[in-house]
């Protein structure tokens, strides 16, 4: 939309009203003169040109939603822009009533841009995680410090705000600036209170050699750990959108102070405390990182993931899988197990693990998603194997051999899966999706009877037809950067 809009402009705008003659509908005694771009009318649709390039970036990257004052803002702008070209004289001439059509055209559709940026599904979903994060966060960390209290952080928390992540990393952009912009900004401020919340230093009571009294710097730097700890909960609250008054360049000034008191301290002589101190220190370090992210989100670099070097670096591995996995199929089509690139399906793991996801959640869940590719060929591989080497005796559980039946299936079912390269609403989709759902009843209504490994092995073959269902609606829910 944004490339069509100043692509428009410029065939608008950018040949001059001056060249060739055009006829009336009255006959070529209304033969009329060539326009001039100082024509009344041309000047004012000029202007709006000038305008309308002034605001069309604001429009293609704003990220914001429809009570925004910025919205409203840019809403208002514009509809005067279109009541003003509305307002131009054409003289009933053709040529300016064709130059005024097509500049309310260009208003029209940067406005229609705007309100289906703001008001898309997928831009709401956004607000509504962020709004989740947001009470979550106020409940469990911001307003219990506010009341003199302490902040409920434990692993319970952190799972919820890891799990709002991920489904801030599964909302579809369609490639839209600005929805890209704005799960961006909810990702990064989720993130970094995640790493606020994760680097807290505790406090020490360290003691003097010799001598049961506690150091005086020691108590000096828990009283500072006090105020970091303050600083930590406006922090959240900044980065959440909590707080009303507290502003990210007056809780750097705190943090800045902090820092130049705990330099002032003397803790020569004793390695203990100056450990203690730098350690305070780096967490102060750690909350002024995260003080930069007014204006985060603004250089596109940082949201347009397609350019990042650890993406490429993944989708690289990804077409080396998709190679890889052609030839186990088709090796294995005509019965062929010899080709069982299992070694380099390690090192491609090993490639992964080495990506550096600068704590990125997309790049993280790119990453997660090439791993769970390459683990469902291995484990393939490994099933496989396991049933061509497969000889049971004739003391064999009937109850365990009914889970070797629903393995075989299985693995002709994955097999499918691998291959798999369409959509959910496609018939195949649906057929394989009830079949692997009939082999998880299969497995659930063979009764163990008693035998142990039975159980063990039941509980492995669902646990694989889980696998192989997460993975076929991982292949077909167009997860995006």
């Amino acid at each position: 939309m944004c490339a069509n809009v100043f692509g428009v402009l410029k065939s608008l705008f950018g040949k001059p009203f001056d060249g060739g003659k055009r006829m009336d509908h009255g006959g070529p005694q209304d033969q009329q003169q060539p326009y001039h771009p100082q024509h009344p009318a041309m000047m004012r649709l000029y202007e709006v040109q000038k305008e309308v390039s002034t605001l069309g970036p604001q429009v293609c990257t704003f990220s914001g939603l429809q009570n925004d004052r910025e919205y409203k803002r840019m809403e208002r702008e514009l509809t005067q822009l279109l009541l003003q070209v509305d307002q131009v004289d054409t003289e009933g001439k053709l040529e300016l009533q064709g130059a005024r059509k097509r500049a309310a055209q260009e208003v029209e559709g940067l406005l229609r841009y705007l309100e289906e940026n703001a008001s898309h599904p997928s831009r709401l979903a956004i607000e509504e995680l962020s709004n989740a994060a947001r009470e979550l966060v106020d409940e469990r960390v911001v307003e219990p410090q506010r009341a003199g209290g302490v902040a409920e952080i434990n692993d319970e928390l952190v799972d919820a705000l890891q799990e709002l992540v991920l489904r801030l990393t599964q909302i579809k952009t369609e490639g839209r600036v600005p929805l890209r912009k704005a799960r961006y900004r909810a990702l990064t401020r989720l993130c970094a209170v995640q790493d606020v919340l994760e680097s807290r230093t505790p406090q020490q009571t360290l003691s003097l050699p010799l001598s049961g009294d506690t150091h005086e710097a020691v108590n000096r730097i828990n009283q500072v750990m006090v105020k970091v700890s303050m600083a930590r909960s406006q922090l959240v609250a900044l980065l959440m959108g909590l707080s009303g008054r507290d502003s990210c360049a007056h809780l750097s000034r705190i943090l800045t102070e902090l820092q130049v008191e705990l330099d002032a301290l003397d803790v020569s002589g004793n390695a203990a405390i100056r450990n203690y101190r730098k350690q305070v220190v780096e967490e102060i370090n750690g909350l002024l990182k995260h003080l930069d992210l007014e204006g985060e989100g603004d250089d596109t670099r940082r949201y347009d993931l397609a350019q990042n070097n650890s993406i490429r670096e993944i989708e690289a591995v990804r077409a080396h899988v998709s190679h890889l996995r052609e030839g186990v199929l088709r090796h294995c089509v005509v019965g062929d197990l010899s080709f069982r690139p299992k070694a380099e399906l390690q090192s491609l793991l090993t490639h992964l693990d080495q990506v550096d996801t600068a704590k990125n959640p997309c790049i993280r869940e790119a990453r997660r998603r090439a791993v769970v590719e390459v683990q469902a060929i291995v484990t393939f591989l490994d099933l496989r194997e396991a049933l061509v080497c497969r000889q049971p005796g004739p003391e064999e559980h009937p109850s365990h051999r009914a889970v070797w039946l629903v393995l075989g299936s299985l693995s002709d079912l994955q097999a499918q899966v691998l291959g798999f390269d369409g959509k959910r609403a496609d018939k195949s989709y649906m057929m394989l999706e009830e079949l692997l759902t009939k082999q998880l009843l299969a497995l659930d209504a063979v009764d163990p009877q008693g035998d142990a490994s039975t159980k063990v092995a039941r509980k492995q073959a669902v646990k694989f037809a889980q696998n192989i269902l997460n993975y076929l609606d991982m292949k077909t829910d167009e997860w995006e950067y």
